[in-house]
C-alpha cells in the first residue's frame, strides 16, 4: 500500500471526470435528470452531488502531492457509487444508465483505488 499514487495518470484522469461529472450536475442532461429522479433523489439535493464530486476531484488532485489524501479520496468514491448503485437497485431503475454510468464509474473508482494505491 502506498499514500501516495503510482501512477499518478489515472488519478488525474479520475479527477477529470469526477469534476466534468460535477459541473453536468448544475445542468443536467436529460437522461442524467431522468437518472436521478428514477431513483427517487430529491431535486432540491441535487446541488449536494456536485459539491461531493467537486471535493473528491479536488481530494484526488491534492491527493497527489499530500500523502493518504488521495487514497481517501478514491475510497470515498467508491463508497459514493456504492450508495448510488444501492439506490438503483432499491427503486429498481436497472435501466442502461445503471449499468453504464452508476456501475462503469464504480469499477473506475476501484480500479483507481486498488491499481493506484494498494498494489
Amino acid at each position: 500500500m502506498t499514500l501516495l499514487p503510482e501512477p499518478v495518470w489515472p488519478v488525474i484522469v479520475l479527477a477529470v471526470i469526477v469534476f466534468g461529472d460535477g459541473l453536468l450536475t448544475f445542468r443536467p442532461p436529460r437522461a442524467i435528470a431522468a437518472c436521478l429522479d428514477g431513483v427517487g433523489f430529491p431535486r432540491e439535493w441535487w446541488w449536494v452531488l456536485a459539491v461531493v464530486k467537486f471535493l473528491a476531484a479536488a481530494g484526488l488532485v491534492t491527493g497527489i502531492w499530500i500523502p493518504g489524501l488521495g487514497a481517501a479520496a478514491a475510497a470515498g468514491l467508491v463508497v459514493y457509487f456504492l450508495c448510488a448503485a444501492a439506490a438503483h437497485l432499491r427503486a429498481r431503475y436497472v435501466s442502461r444508465d445503471f449499468w453504464l454510468n452508476c456501475l462503469g464509474m464504480l469499477v473506475v473508482c476501484i480500479a483507481v483505488l486498488v491499481f493506484c494505491f494498494l498494489v
